[in-house]
């Protein structure tokens, strides 16, 4: 990993593939690392691209970020992770690039980048987290059903959080491998589809989460019996070793912002030519009902392709790269 002052107060880490004169951005998600982009990455650089991935803040190599839960919140809004991104663009001397790309809480991230700061971001690739308007209000929803339920913003967003998952009854290691494997292709029961707001209660528990339960739990009875072809015993170990070092409150205190709304940027149309990527078998895509469509529909007004990739779920980039690496690099020409 290379590190930078990226002039926004972080020291941050990132990798850095290829030589050409495009660059790509590529933004990571939670419980994410750069290091969830390495299939993708080969690719794009034999391609001629300049690719960079940062560990964004609160995450992995990348220093300097406001820990602990008692923090101020307004370094997690998505105004300051886009200075953040422009602040590393500008530390390594990058005017530009030919597209950020983001997955799962990147992409909101890499949409506000395209949003605001369409000058440096040519193109947006948004990943597994459609970026749009919802149609309902899922936390007063999901408080609604019966029996009760708790959404995982709301889970996340709580001071126990990360004690739970770093140190989860059944070892850090098996709780990631089942929390991968719960939201992922591999997993049967992931058979996404549109849902109305009385469905809710229809997501897997990884969204809706049965109350009163923590996510090691949720996840403890998903674990598979044999590791998964994406994700090996040595790649999952990348993941364990980093959130062992750091835990997740830094990737949490992301959720912790959304739920108190500290963004206040008012939202505009993305005029920048716009792809979806998303795995067919990811319960991310429909958990906010209305979103996935009026992404298309109202937030982007150049959307060149909405792609629901076979024998993906919510790991997309890392299930199926080689179909990713092609999806991304067919935007970029």
């Amino acid at each position: 990993m290379n590190k930078v002052d990226n002039g926004n107060g972080l020291e941050m880490a990132y990798l850095d593939e290829g030589h050409g004169n495009d660059v790509i951005l590529l933004l990571h998600g939670f419980p994410e690392l750069a290091y969830s982009w390495r299939h993708v990455i080969p690719a794009l650089a034999q391609a001629g691209y300049r690719v960079i991935a940062p560990d964004q803040r609160g995450y992995g190599e990348t220093t300097g970020w406001p820990s602990g839960y008692d923090v101020n919140l307004e370094p997690y809004s998505f105004k300051n992770l886009v200075d953040d991104a422009l602040g590393l663009l500008n530390a390594l001397n990058v005017p530009s690039v030919a597209a950020v790309v983001g997955h799962d809480f990147g992409s909101p991230v890499a949409a506000w980048a395209a949003m605001t700061r369409p000058d440096v971001f040519q193109r947006l690739v948004l990943m597994s987290a459609p970026f749009g308007i919802p149609t309902t209000n899922v936390f007063k929803a999901v408080a609604s059903l019966l029996p009760p339920r708790e959404h995982y913003h709301r889970y996340y967003a709580s001071p126990t959080a990360d004690s739970d998952m770093r140190r989860a009854p059944q070892g850090l290691h098996d709780f990631l491998r089942g929390y991968f494997h719960y939201k992922s292709g591999d997993h049967a029961a992931n058979q996404a589809r549109p849902l109305a707001e009385h469905e809710l209660g229809l997501l897997p528990t990884y969204y809706v989460m049965e109350d009163g339960k923590t996510m090691p739990e949720t996840v403890a009875v998903e674990m598979p019996e044999e590791p998964s072809k994406w994700l090996t015993d040595a790649e999952l170990g990348i993941y364990c070793r980093e959130f062992e070092r750091t835990g997740f409150q830094g990737g949490l205190n992301w959720y912790r912002a959304r739920v108190k709304g500290v963004d206040t940027i008012q939202r505009i149309t993305i005029r920048v030519p716009t792809t979806f990527i998303a795995g067919k078998h990811d319960w991310g895509v429909f958990q906010a009902p209305g979103v996935f469509e009026s992404m298309q529909s109202t937030m982007c007004s150049d959307m060149r392709g909405v792609h629901l990739v076979d024998g993906a779920g919510h790991w997309v980039q890392q299930e199926q790269a080689e179909i990713t690496s092609r999806l991304l690099l067919n935007l970029l020409a």
